[in-house]
């Protein structure tokens, strides 16, 4: 997949709205264009640092759901390696911040199309989008609070 220029553009708008979100400490930054937005901090498999990523998120009941769609490309994205390497991670929700486990569906696993479903409802029908762009199977990570 080339890289244009609202590509970009997109991206740069993706990492100022973290920023703000990071820096506001959750007060700014939860809906981004009306789309609820969490932060997901995951440990780098192979740092070992604290990496934070702004994503779309969906609800199924107390879970939160993310889909790991690098907008389409080919490759997941580094998160969601990390995700599945190290399943403890943090949520941010806001100003709630909250200690989480992750797990993987994909495509054929029982509840796959409902949780992708919801999650494409968040994001407003792009994640399908993206799946037409690649081949590989677009995860689904069912991130649960630890209580």
């Amino acid at each position: 997949m080339t890289v244009n220029l609202s590509t970009r553009a997109f991206v740069t708008a993706l990492r100022v709205h973290q920023g703000i979100y990071e820096r506001s400490h959750g007060l700014v930054g939860h809906r981004l264009l009306l789309m609820p937005t969490l932060l997901l901090r995951t440990t780098g498999r192979k740092s070992g640092l604290t990496r934070t990523n702004a994503l779309v998120y969906g609800r199924d009941g107390a879970d939160y759901l993310v889909c790991g769609s690098n907008g389409g490309h080919d490759l997941p994205p580094a998160w969601a390696l990390n995700m599945e390497a190290n399943p403890e991670v943090e949520i941010q929700i806001g100003v709630r911040k909250k200690k989480a486990v992750a797990r993987t569906l994909r495509p054929g696993d029982q509840d796959y199309d409902r949780l992708f479903a919801i999650c494409n409802r968040a994001n407003r029908g792009q994640y399908a989008v993206y799946q037409k762009k690649t081949d590989r199977p677009l995860p689904v990570f069912v991130i649960t609070p630890v209580r």
